[in-house]
């Protein structure tokens, strides 16, 4: 008895896990994540924001989760959603562009148990839903690695299955981007999920060492995708201050953005 008590009541759970986590609409648009924290996904994701806002396209801006966010008289608020905000020129609040927000800078799911307060499935359901409706292009910025838990059975890469977007990965140009930005090519492949490509960020062209000159070709070889862009280290963009430098958005400028939003979505989508 007790047996079959615990295998209901483990149904009731996920179950209720299930309801949390309802299905999320349709939509077109990227999902940025990266081969790790700190690679520069809300630099790649706000330049490509203000690069489809200059050819007059509607677009939404959604980081659904945000740590290390800085306390302020109205609450927390996230830096790179600012930054998204400004590069998007967003008319929609904060709150809805990141609906979720932690102080401490820690995985989310550490963070949440930290704080004592759960991970909001229905605002991050109910932010994504309006952003998609009103606008043309919905990017989504990820947190972390496609392999950081949002809740303890929960990752970002769950996450990206659900929301059935294009992945763009961000990697950095240095000695040891090969295995990580494979590894997460890698998972996301196991998941099924489609990889538009890979911008390497942060090059800098007159220091760069011969691993940082050869590691976009065999990436793109090993991992059979596509380099869509290759960011300088532009001393212009500033996340805290909303500044994109020039540099940067002529970078991501380069990559045929159109195409890869038509492609893999059905006809009502392009």
């Amino acid at each position: 008895m007790q047996s079959l008590f615990l295998a209901c009541r483990g149904k009731f759970v996920i179950l209720i896990l299930m309801a949390k986590r309802q299905k999320f609409p349709t939509a077109r648009g990227f999902f940025i994540t990266g081969t790790d924290t700190g690679v520069g996904k809300t630099v790649v994701t706000g330049a490509i924001a203000r690069w489809l806002v200059e050819q007059s396209i509607r677009v939404g801006v959604f980081k659904p989760i945000a740590t290390g966010c800085r306390r302020e008289r109205e609450g927390l608020v996230s830096a790179d959603a600012e930054f998204l905000a400004c590069c998007s020129r967003s008319e929609f609040a904060l709150a809805q562009i990141n609906p979720v927000r932690y102080h401490e800078p820690l995985a989310p799911s550490v963070a949440a148990e930290r704080s004592r307060r759960d991970i909001d499935w229905d605002e991050i359901h109910l932010s994504y839903r309006n952003l998609t409706q009103k606008n043309d292009i919905i990017l989504v910025e990820g947190i972390g690695g496609v392999m950081v838990p949002i809740t303890d059975d929960y990752l970002v890469l769950d996450l990206m299955a659900d929301l059935q977007l294009p992945a763009i990965i961000v990697a950095r140009p240095g000695l040891g981007t090969i295995n990580h930005t494979l590894l997460t090519v890698n998972a996301c492949r196991a998941r099924n999920l489609e990889i538009s490509g890979i911008v390497i960020n942060r090059y800098q062209a007159d220091k760069a060492t011969l691993a940082e000159e050869t590691n976009p070709r065999v990436i793109a070889k090993i991992a059979r995708t596509s380099i869509l862009a290759i960011t300088p280290y532009d001393k212009e963009t500033n996340v805290e201050k909303g500044r994109l430098g020039q540099d940067a958005l002529a970078a991501i400028a380069q990559a045929n953005w159109m195409d890869l939003l038509s492609a893999g979505y059905p006809k009502k989508l392009r």
